[in-house]
């Protein structure tokens, strides 16, 4: 880009370049995403979910837990029901946009409770090294030696079960792959040479940490994350499908639950919220496909 002149102190006309680098890089990333073809449609069917999360209160306004209509009404059958109902006579279309917001939330409020805790925890251990490393590194293997969901079932059945409590689980047995990931980046990023230029320009750790180190690792963190709300996501519906879902609150684990001892007889009460979180998990993994072809420059080159 061509510099821009301006008038100096001294009335002379003063060049002043305008570094467009990262105007540039994020162009250049845009096009991959838009290259990829499973990265597109992750995005679309991710956008269809958003949409069904926020627009359809608009179109099933109702209360999924107030009894709308006939029980067992199939899809179809019904022009006021077009999804039908269950046992109870529920409406299905409105447990499904309100279960897709309830999934959502959980998803991305526990993704970024573990993203949280595994930079930190990763950071941490990957920079300083040493003793804190190994202190670290025994932390994180005591939480990996436990199943996740193990776990998650234990701290949800230790309190009062609620979507906070089902979020603060989700996200404290989800960080440890982030924590690993993070460390191994700043085990290899701490000895780059803008790093040593910034020991030798006096910043203190923290500095470095966070405006040296940590921007150039978060790229795989961001494709981790995305993996991780599909994960959320199934946990929350395993959780709920097990009673330990929020009773309050209507979600697509709660649908599946309700509707299990009619699956013979009426299988679209599983099948529909099921199908649903199928396609949310597709999309979220479908897009971190996308973001990690994107953002490695070894498979773009293939």
């Amino acid at each position: 880009m061509k510099p821009v002149l301006v008038n100096g102190t001294n009335g002379a006309v003063t060049p002043v370049r305008y570094d467009g680098g990262r105007l540039a890089r994020a162009a250049g990333f845009a096009r991959e995403v838009a290259r990829n073809r499973p990265a597109l449609v992750g995005l679309v069917l991710m956008l269809l979910v958003v949409a069904a999360a926020t627009l359809g209160r608009w179109f099933f306004p109702g209360d999924p837990w107030d009894m709308a209509g006939s029980p067992m009404l199939w899809p179809g059958q019904d022009a006021a029901h077009p999804l039908g109902t269950d046992f109870m006579g529920r409406d299905l279309a409105t447990g499904l946009v309100s279960g897709a917001g309830v999934s959502l939330l959980i998803g991305l409020v526990s993704t970024f409770i573990s993203a949280f805790v595994g930079i930190t925890i990763g950071a941490l251990a990957g920079y300083y090294r040493g003793q804190v490393d190994a202190v670290l590194l025994r932390v994180i293997e005591v939480f990996q030696t436990v199943p996740s969901f193990v776990l998650a079932v234990v701290l949800v059945a230790l309190f009062k079960p609620s979507v906070a409590t089902v979020v603060f689980a989700i996200g404290i047995v989800s960080w440890p792959p982030t924590a690993r990931l993070v460390r191994s980046q700043f085990l290899q990023l701490r000895e780059r040479e803008f790093v040593l230029a910034g020991r030798t320009a006096g910043m203190s750790h923290a500095r470095l940490i966070l405006t040296q180190i940590l921007p150039n690792a978060l790229p795989p963190v961001v494709v981790v994350s995305t993996l991780a709300v599909a994960h959320a996501i199934q946990t929350e519906a395993a959780l709920a499908f097990l009673g330990l879902g929020d009773p309050n609150v209507m979600s697509w684990g709660t649908i599946i639950g309700s509707g299990r001892e009619q699956v013979t007889d009426a299988w679209y009460i599983c099948g529909l919220p099921g199908l649903a979180i199928v396609i949310t998990v597709l999309a979220f993994n479908l897009l971190g496909e996308g973001l990690n072809d994107a953002m490695n420059p070894h498979l773009r080159r293939r």
